[in-house]
């Protein structure tokens, strides 16, 4: 039992770090309250999944060619740029009453393509679901393998319930201005990502 939850708590600790889903996370839950935020989030983690299952099937060697590779960092760069473009053109439109009209499959999308086009996820959950396959498959069988990736999935799911939690108090607490400038920050870290993974293509590309 304390594996698992030690599998619950290395889940957590992955989806923690800044980075563009949870700068797009918050500024959805700011923007439209938490269910948006959580099926933001849920697209993500779908993304996550599907990664964990390439590793776990051992397709991730295809995705490691340069080709591959330069493909995702330029998507990725397309991607992160036009949320942030996005984000930072509608951060004047924040009201306070109304909450905006995106679809529920809206925000799922936006959140599974900005974490499938993320090359870093590719080198993520090779790194660490790779080291959880190999440390789980010497030392247990299959059945514990599964229990402690559903472990892994299970803290990802945790922090996204936080995160939209989170996000969509601070709409309750904040002032409009305030939310504004939050939503502006969200958008030039979005913008940031975006160059970083632009600059990684284009390393590659040279």
């Amino acid at each position: 039992m304390n594996v698992f939850l030690g599998y619950i708590f290395l889940g957590l600790s992955l989806a923690a770090p800044i980075g563009p889903v949870n700068a797009a996370q918050m500024d959805k839950g700011i923007k439209s309250g938490f269910f948006q935020a959580w099926l933001l989030g849920l697209g993500a983690l779908t993304a996550d999944i599907i990664y964990m299952l390439t590793v776990y099937l051992g397709v991730v060697k295809y995705l490691e060619t340069p080709f591959m590779q330069s493909f995702l960092w330029l998507f990725g760069f397309f991607v992160l740029m036009y949320t942030g473009i996005e984000t930072i053109m509608s951060s004047g439109k924040i009201v306070m009453d109304n909450r905006s009209e995106d679809s529920g499959f809206k925000s799922f999308l936006s959140g599974f393509i900005m974490s499938i086009s993320n090359p870093l996820t590719i080198l993520f959950w090779l790194g660490i679901y790779g080291s959880v396959l190999a440390k789980t498959a010497s030392s247990y069988g299959t059945g514990e393998l599964v229990l402690y990736s559903f472990g892994i999935i299970l803290g990802l799911i945790l922090w996204d319930i936080v995160m939209a939690a989170i996000s969509s108090s601070f709409r309750k607490l904040l002032t409009t201005r305030l939310l504004t400038f939050i939503s502006l920050v969200s958008g030039l870290s979005l913008i940031g990502f975006a160059l970083f993974f632009g600059y990684q293509a284009l390393k590659l590309f040279l």
